[in-house]
């Protein structure tokens, strides 16, 4: 694996609004996405919204995290998974998660995370770094 980490970052769109707001089911979903990633599970915090009845649901496992964030009323998703180390596979978790919303459409990417630059003996390194506003 390159670097220290891979995050997903999916955009479900077109989900059925019932899945997106059964905080129940989610947290369900999401811990069984881990399992069958290879995470191993730390904790974890949820939350449902009074206006509109979304979800939050943070779970933390030893790797990192998974995320989920729930629009019902825009029938809207948005799944965060970051992973360490070269035993889980975050594009598992991703599937599951993804499944379990039905969405009519999916916009997701994968970052490389922690990619670190080694200086070789008597070569200098450079690297460009994008000012952030």
């Amino acid at each position: 694996m390159d670097g220290l980490g891979r995050h997903v970052i999916g955009e479900l769109y077109g989900c059925d609004p019932a899945s997106l707001r059964n905080l129940e089911g989610i947290v369900e979903v999401v811990r069984r996405a881990a399992k069958e990633a290879g995470a191993t599970i730390v904790g974890d915090f949820a939350n449902k919204y009074d206006k509109g009845e979304g979800v939050s649901y943070i779970l933390v496992v030893k790797e990192s995290h998974l995320s989920v964030h729930t629009w019902p009323e825009l029938g809207y998703a948005a799944v965060d998974i970051y992973t360490c180390g070269d035993h889980v596979d975050p594009w598992k978790a991703f599937d599951v998660i993804a499944g379990s919303f039905n969405p009519k459409t999916v916009s997701v990417m994968e970052i490389k995370r922690g990619l670190m630059v080694k200086e070789e003996e008597g070569q200098q390194v450079s690297i460009a770094i994008e000012k952030m506003r």
